[in-house]
């Protein structure tokens, strides 16, 4: 059974910085890749960013390059995304995803979800 559980999220000003953390439950969390999904209300489901099993590979949506970061710990079967500059219209439901793959940037292959975690930017 797979289960991740996420943390970090919160309510930052327009420009601020937060660090999202998920934790994966198995042993097998380096053999797959993971991502960070976005939905904000009324929105679809946004793909933000992946890293492969092993952290060599990583994919950014065009939206966050530059401000957005993921990284791994498999030591400690957890995936991060460091958020710098945030924007208003990012405030969303921030998910954590694991893939049934070693490296996907498609979003049909990431099977496994946790609850999602809030962020809220203000202006």
């Amino acid at each position: 059974q797979v289960q991740l559980v996420e943390s970090g999220g919160g309510l930052v000003q327009a420009g601020g910085s937060l660090r999202l953390s998920c934790v994966a439950s198995g042993l097998t969390f380096s053999a797959y890749a993971m991502g960070w999904f976005r939905q904000a209300p009324g929105k679809e489901r946004e793909f933000v960013a992946a890293i492969s099993g092993s952290g060599g590979r990583i994919y950014y949506a065009d939206s966050v390059k530059g401000r957005f970061t993921i990284s791994r710990d498999n030591a400690k079967n957890t995936v991060y995304l460091q958020m710098n500059s945030l924007k208003p219209e990012e405030t969303a439901v921030y998910y954590c995803a694991r893939s049934t793959r070693y490296y996907s940037t498609n979003p049909v292959e990431y099977r496994y979800w946790g609850q999602g975690t809030q962020v809220t930017v203000s202006s």
